[in-house]
């Protein structure tokens, strides 16, 4: 689904506009992918991993994003230049049809400026204008205290755990925290 264009100016000023993925969007998506790879043990990939990354599987994925009715994704970008991404998919079963699933990464030049909050603030939007959907979920890594912050000042809170989810390359296992986000009605 396409996400109306949102301007917004950063703590420091400098404007920033959320939207939709567009194909111009593929370049500085891949430099983007492996910025912020490389700045934090907190995102599911390695800087080398993201090789598997082309222009074309981008593009597809974002034709796919934006034609999706159970699917969306918003890019920031900030002087031109992907900064930072958060997606949200809808369950479609009938059986869990009631939540849907976020992501969301940031490149670290950019934390603390508004734009996690303005693109979880987006995402929850979507899910609230659907008719079904009572909950939002979303996983964060054990030690990630800022995210951690960010979901809960959203109104996440923690559900479940996943013992030794991710394992870093140096041997060091690390748990995955499952949080949810109500939606009342």
């Amino acid at each position: 689904m396409v996400i109306k264009d949102i301007q917004f100016r950063l703590k420091d000023g400098r404007e920033a506009l959320l939207r939709s993925p567009k194909e111009e969007d593929i370049e500085s998506t891949l430099e983007y992918l492996v910025v912020s790879a490389g700045e934090t043990e907190y995102i599911l990939r390695y800087p080398e991993e993201c090789s598997r990354y082309t222009a074309e599987s981008e593009k597809i994925l974002f034709e796919q994003k934006n034609k999706s009715p159970n699917e969306a994704m918003v890019m920031c970008i900030v002087d031109g230049k992907v900064v930072g991404n958060c997606d949200i998919t809808f369950f479609k079963k009938l059986k869990t049809r009631h939540r849907a699933s976020i992501a969301i990464a940031l490149i670290s030049e950019f934390w603390n400026e508004g734009i996690g909050t303005k693109m979880l603030q987006e995402m929850i939007r979507l899910a609230e204008a659907r008719e079904y959907v009572t909950q939002i979920e979303l996983d964060v890594v054990e030690g990630n205290s800022r995210a951690r912050h960010l979901y809960e000042k959203m109104g996440f809170r923690i559900t479940g755990v996943r013992p030794n989810a991710i394992r870093l390359k140096d041997g060091t296992f690390l748990n995955e925290y499952m949080m949810v986000r109500e939606i009342t009605r």
